[in-house]
């Protein structure tokens, strides 16, 4: 069994083969930033694509060529998880050090008290980036991406508008387009997945069944994927403990819906007959999901955003419903993440209510994105529940 940090590691590696298509796109991202930077001004470019289709890996061979000949060069990701893989990664390769990756705000905040601008940054998971001020984590701009192109020649940033999980990060196309518009800029969309082992009728019934459709059968043919409905989680949670012991890097994962702490306090996700605790602050420089303890513990979309994970088992909680016509409905009140939303004085009311539903249809989304070889569901509302039951195979 390949051992959990090796799986991450090689998920990023420089090592691995590119697609032909991949290949082709990293070529023009190269050309476009060898271009500009000999270039006055500031010049964008744009990876677009849902989860697992590559971007990240990319991203980091792009920036590993680069930075061998690029001076004052950044890779920054607004995700501590992340940032430790891609450091662990730099202090593997020659010529490549850690403090070229960091968080934006403190590259942000790192340029500006040194009245500094830089040749390059690459920036992955840019739907993350803040679109307000945040004084709790001392970002006091207005919109972090402005910031960053500000302070660079060439910018590149990877892009997955369902991958945003927050109002104070909030995101959609239109609203890149428009920052990005005044600067010379390009924008690529990668559109075929590669992480998951499933069909792509099962990946489209994913699509749907998320986008709030109304919820159809199951297709019979899913590929080579585990897919099951499980009306007791604490059956999923003990399939996933003999996943996680023959194939390693299986965990339990929950969409908002039960309480939890920021402070180091465990909070219980009650479903049933399963009661096991959040993901616990991680203070070391392993992933979470690397960490043998972690089997024990439930997954949130903040710990496993980014990552691969074998099989994963994901609890649909309390915001989640079936509505009358049988498509997945969404009830925000229901929320228990307090750091989800917050008020946006640039959206009117109606679009606020509006960005909630999109929010927390991308919180399942991202969990429902994650399981190479299989993927296991239980819903807590219990008409959901039987509804998806029933519309397995036979």
């Amino acid at each position: 069994m390949e051992s959990l940090e090796s799986h991450t590691l090689n998920a990023f590696s420089k090592n691995i083969e590119l697609t032909t298509h991949q290949q082709q796109v990293l070529k023009q991202i190269d050309a476009f930033a060898r271009l500009h930077l000999k270039e006055a001004g500031h010049a964008v470019f744009v990876l677009m694509g849902d989860a697992g289709t590559g971007k990240s890996l990319i991203l980091n061979q792009l920036f590993t060529e680069l930075a061998q000949e690029v001076d004052d060069a950044y890779f920054l990701v607004n995700h501590p998880e992340l940032l430790k893989v891609y450091r662990e990664l730099a202090g593997q390769t020659p010529h490549m050090l850690k403090k070229y990756y960091q968080r934006p705000t403190s590259f942000i905040n790192q340029m500006h008290k040194q009245d500094k601008q830089v040749n390059l940054t690459v920036v992955d998971e840019a739907h993350l980036l803040l679109s307000k001020p945040d004084h709790y984590n001392n970002y006091y701009g207005d919109n972090q991406l402005q910031d960053i192109i500000n302070l660079s020649r060439v910018t590149i940033v990877v892009f997955d508008p369902h991958q945003v999980l927050r109002t104070k990060s909030f995101w959609n196309k239109s609203r890149l387009e428009n920052l990005i518009a005044p600067y010379p800029h390009d924008l690529v969309h990668l559109k075929q997945q590669f992480r998951m082992q499933a069909g792509p009728k099962l990946m489209d019934w994913l699509d749907h069944f998320v986008d709030g459709d109304v919820i159809s059968p199951v297709p019979v043919e899913i590929g080579d994927y585990d897919f099951q409905i499980f009306p007791d989680a604490q059956k999923m949670f003990q399939t996933i403990i003999k996943k996680n012991a023959k194939y390693g890097l299986s965990r339990m994962t929950s969409t908002s819906g039960y309480p939890s702490t920021l402070d180091g306090g465990k909070h219980l996700v009650n479903e049933g007959n399963f009661h096991q605790p959040w993901d616990q602050y991680n203070f070391t420089s392993t992933p979470w999901a690397e960490q043998p303890q972690t089997i024990d513990e439930v997954g949130s979309i903040y710990t496993v955003q980014g990552f691969d994970l074998n099989y994963i088992g994901i609890i649909i909680g309390p915001p989640f419903y079936l509505t009358a016509d049988n498509r997945l409905g969404v009830d925000p009140s229901k929320v228990t993440d307090v750091e989800i939303f917050k008020h946006r004085a640039d959206m009117s009311p109606e679009d606020y209510e509006q960005s909630k539903v999109e929010l927390l249809r991308n919180s399942l989304n991202v969990l429902l994105r994650r399981g190479i070889k299989g993927m296991y569901l239980h819903a807590h509302d219990p008409k959901l529940e039987s509804y998806l039951e029933q519309m397995m195979p036979k």
